[in-house]
């Protein structure tokens, strides 16, 4: 299962698309504090960002970073998505080996991940190929990206590939 991570997220209509594209991909997402927001999914901000979408997450709240590590089994895979990564995003090897889990952790919108979090797991550290025109790339967009590199590594499975909802 694919399992998104916001490392003391700060920006909550950002939180709110990110549950929202958690839903789509069938992802369970875990929050880190603290936040930058109060966390709340009926309040505004976050309720049109995720729109009706909050009944259908699969949520974990974290008080920190060493408590959601306590939660994982040995050996769970995680990466590190930071502007500081030395891997690109087809580099990773996200196929699921059975019931594997796999984890990818996203930094706060100002300033990432914690370095000595990286630091500890630099081989581990993802980093979107971009232009040198921009520093970085909005938090929910390079976690929809992510998303979709997954499900493409994993053949789409458990994904809908034509319109479940309204039939041509």
């Amino acid at each position: 299962m694919l399992h998104i991570v916001l490392f003391q997220p700060e920006i909550a209509e950002n939180t709110g698309n990110i549950a929202r594209t958690c839903v789509g991909f069938n992802a369970h997402l875990h929050l880190i504090r603290p936040y930058g927001f109060f966390f709340n999914p009926n309040d505004a901000r976050l309720k049109r960002s995720g729109a009706n979408y909050w009944e259908h997450l699969t949520l974990s709240e974290h008080d920190n970073y060493e408590e959601f590590l306590k939660t994982l089994k040995e050996g769970t895979r995680i990466y590190y998505l930071t502007r500081y990564g030395t891997n690109a995003p087809d580099e990773m090897k996200l196929v699921e080996q059975a019931e594997e889990d796999i984890y990818l952790m996203f930094g706060k919108e100002s300033t990432g991940i914690d370095k000595d979090i990286l630091r500890n797991n630099l081989e581990k550290t993802v980093r979107i190929p971009t232009s040198a025109n921009v520093r970085s790339l909005n938090l929910a967009n390079c976690v929809s990206m992510l998303c979709y590199e997954y499900a493409r590594q994993n053949k789409y499975k458990n994904l809908e590939t034509s319109e479940p909802h309204k039939k041509l």
